[in-house]
């Protein structure tokens, strides 16, 4: 039984949303493969990192289950964390210099399976991963009540935003072109998502 408001998957769907939009290694291969073979060079690498998106939140959800288990009123300051990995990243996208982003040959190899294993590596070889969704899992949810409808529902969505997004991405490439080799259209993009972040932070504190 999903135990999960509207009001909590609609904000943490934004979220996603906002770190999608922030161009990063999964948007520079997907441009790089989009250019050499279209939309039909788009997709793999797109479903490839949709794998990834499923397993690394799910993987952090039943961790916490496991950590609030053990110390229940941990849950309290981990949505603090929650915030200040928002704040943190806002301040970070708004001064971080924008350099000219280029893909790794290895992510933009042609072909289906390339291109799938491509996109699984990005995500399954980050790790790192892991700990980012344990640190902004509880700033969205009560992990304390959460059912495993709820943790597969999580990863779904955690999945489904970038992977629509990715799509649209390679089927948007000539525009996605322009705004991708601007370094000033980039600086701009980075400074409005960096803001924004910093507002869901905020939205997570006063909801704490």
């Amino acid at each position: 039984m999903i135990t999960l408001s509207l009001s909590e998957i609609g904000l943490y769907s934004f979220a996603l949303l906002l770190l999608f939009i922030t161009p990063g290694p999964v948007w520079v291969a997907l441009f790089a493969r989009s250019l050499k073979g279209g939309f039909s060079g788009a997709w793999p690498l797109a479903l490839g990192v949709a794998i990834g998106d499923i397993c690394w939140p799910a993987l952090a959800l039943l961790s916490l289950g496991q950590i609030v288990s053990l110390h229940g009123d941990i849950i309290f300051w981990l949505r603090y964390v929650a915030v200040a990995v928002f704040v943190g990243m806002g301040i970070g996208l708004y001064l971080a210099p924008v350099h000219p982003l280029q893909a790794e040959t290895k992510l933009t190899k042609e072909g289906v399976l390339a291109g799938f294993l491509a996109g699984l590596m990005v995500i399954i070889g980050n790790p790192k991963a892991m700990l980012f969704y344990i640190g902004i899992l509880p700033g969205f949810f009560d992990v304390s009540r959460l059912q495993m409808a709820d943790i597969m529902l999580i990863a779904l969505i955690s999945a489904l935003v970038p992977f629509t997004g990715n799509l649209i991405l390679g089927l948007a490439v000539g525009r996605a072109r322009q705004l991708i080799s601007s370094v000033s259209a980039r600086r701009r993009l980075n400074q409005g998502s960096g803001i924004i972040l910093i507002a869901v932070g905020g939205l997570i504190l006063v909801t704490v």
